[in-house]
């Protein structure tokens, strides 16, 4: 069974840095795709990021470029969120979520496996 179980987040200052975790199990990562997606209350979920193990691909949203940074560690099953210079746009609860590839429509693609959603907040 398929299980991705996230860590990190929480409140930081504007300007500040946070990490956020996705442990996979049930499924190897070397196979698979985990993308980042982000909700905030009202609003149409957003994809913030992507990379693809079969191919090395990476994405990211043009809101996100440059400030977050995705990584992944094959030997721990983990897929990381490195987010920094977190602005008053950042605060949603993200979430991430494993599918067999990242492909062009990533962002607005439904993912079949998705964590439990991490909120982060970012105010002085």
């Amino acid at each position: 069974q398929v299980q991705l179980v996230q860590s990190g987040g929480g409140l930081v200052q504007p300007g500040g840095s946070l990490i956020l975790s996705c442990v996979a199990s049930g499924f190897t990562l070397d196979y698979n795709a985990i993308g980042w997606f982000r909700q905030v209350p009202g609003k149409e979920r957003e994809g913030v990021s992507c990379i693809s193990n079969s191919d090395g691909s990476i994405y990211y949203a043009d809101s996100v470029k440059g400030r977050f940074t995705i990584s992944r560690d094959n030997a721990k099953n983990t897929v990381y969120l490195q987010m920094n210079s977190l602005i008053p746009e950042d605060p949603a609860v993200y979430y991430c979520a494993a599918d067999l590839g990242c492909g062009i429509k990533w962002s607005t693609r439904r993912f079949p496996s998705w964590g439990q959603g991490t909120q982060v907040t970012v105010s002085s």
